[in-house]
């Protein structure tokens, strides 16, 4: 049976087929309509997260101080005529509603029909509300920033029973210069409002938000360059010219570079950068002047901090004769990271996957993220093996509690090590 043909001719029937096979799979049975690949998987990540099915929680709204903030510095703000343009004259007439979510779940603009406006706020789909898949089940916005790709949930293939009244068509942004999740857009409405339409519709405008942010990028790169130009035509030795996210727009005196990883609160004057080594960091309008100053850093005076006490926020610190910054670590990192940490002598692309996902076959992926990391960390992580830079100093700062290791990862050797911390913490001898 096809569910999307059936639901555009039949909504209320498709609905009550799906709500069948909802009540089946909840059950445990076979139903006699299996529910559609991407919707299972997400039942299953759902159900591991511990999200009831018949109980609608909602986390709490951020304050409206935070809403403006984390607009302000979204992205998605620069794309939003983009989005308007393209959603909201089909939505109102449709009696749907547009919602631009962030990387977190955070619901930060919402617009459309008032009547679906007021349906919305009874759900708790409102700004300021977390609609994370592990929060509030399978829906049109936590779905696709889970799968990296455009999401139709219908009627009872929400989690959620709350939610089964509902149509939403839900597509991820993310930043075209390195693919980072920058938010969901999603068009919600009520359940006879299902068109099979949506789901293209809506990915074509979240790629046309994708390519303006392109175009943008590019401007400001090509302004910067014009800033840059005569500045660099004066200077000796090896510099580079970047924007505030580190993007190059101009160098001189050395091969051509993407990207300069920069610490999240970057100053001027004398830093320690870990592809240009120690340089001086000037301001210029719109980025940054580095000038490499080609002077040997001290031997062994680098020291990391891998900090993993936090549940929710990793970070590594880097310091050096020339100062020191941080960065915030994904979770991939975070635990790739650890386990160098753990294996000071090194790790094959074989090990660490094996290590990670217990498979060994699974070296792509281990690569790809080495990489992104030595983005960042630089010459500080060696290959051949994997390995921190011998002369320097590694301290981990671990969690208090052994279960709150990294909670959220599955890699059977971080598993290893939270179980080793809860059979050292029992054999202890009471205080």
């Amino acid at each position: 049976m096809n569910l999307v043909r059936l639901a555009a001719r039949d909504a209320v029937q498709a609905a009550r087929v799906l709500s069948e096979v909802r009540e089946a799979a909840l059950a445990g049975r076979r139903a006699r309509i299996a529910p559609r690949p991407v919707i299972e998987q997400s039942w299953d990540r759902v159900l591991r997260s511990g999200v009831d099915p018949e109980r609608d929680v909602r986390s709490g709204l951020l304050p409206s101080d935070e809403v403006r903030r984390r607009r302000e510095e979204s992205p998605l703000r620069q794309v939003l005529p983009v989005l308007r343009e393209g959603l909201l004259s089909v939505a109102d007439v449709a009696q749907h509603i547009m919602v631009v979510a962030d990387a977190d779940g955070r619901v930060l603009w919402r617009e459309g029909a008032s009547p679906v406006l007021r349906k919305a706020d009874g759900l708790g789909f409102e700004i300021g509300a977390d609609w994370r898949e592990d929060v509030v089940g399978t829906n049109g916005v936590g779905t696709p920033a889970v799968v990296r790709r455009p999401v139709q949930v219908f009627a009872a293939e929400h989690f959620v029973r709350s939610h089964t009244s509902w149509t939403c068509t839900g597509a991820p942004i993310t930043d075209p210069r390195d693919g980072r999740l920058l938010g969901v857009v999603d068009v919600s409405g009520p359940l006879e409002t299902m068109h099979p339409a949506t789901l293209a519709w809506v990915d074509s405008v979240a790629k046309l938000a994708e390519a303006r942010l392109r175009e943008l990028h590019l401007a400001s790169l090509e302004r910067l360059r014009a800033v840059a130009a005569p500045v660099l035509a004066r200077l000796p030795g090896r510099a580079v010219v970047v924007d505030r996210d580190g993007w190059a727009a101009a160098v001189t005196g050395m091969p051509y570079v993407r990207r300069v990883a920069l610490p999240k609160s970057l100053a001027a004057g004398h830093r320690w950068l870990p592809s240009l080594g120690a340089c001086t960091v000037e301001p210029l309008a719109g980025g940054w002047l580095l000038r490499a100053e080609d002077r040997p850093a001290a031997p062994g005076a680098c020291r990391i901090v891998l900090d993993l006490a936090g549940r929710d926020r990793r970070t590594v610190t880097v310091t050096s004769s020339s100062g020191s910054w941080s960065r915030e670590l994904s979770p991939r990192h975070a635990e790739l990271l650890f386990l160098l940490a753990e294996y000071r002598a090194g790790r094959g692309a074989a090990q660490l996957a094996e290590d990670l996902f217990g498979d060994a076959s699974r070296t792509v992926t281990v690569r790809a993220e080495i990489s992104r990391i030595r983005r960042y960390l630089g010459e500080l992580l060696r290959h051949r093996p994997y390995r921190f830079r011998e002369d320097a100093e590694v301290d981990v700062v671990l969690p208090d509690h052994p279960s709150d290791l990294l909670p959220q990862s599955t890699a059977p050797a971080v598993a290893r090590k939270r179980n080793a911390g809860h059979e050292a913490r029992s054999e202890r001898p009471p205080a």
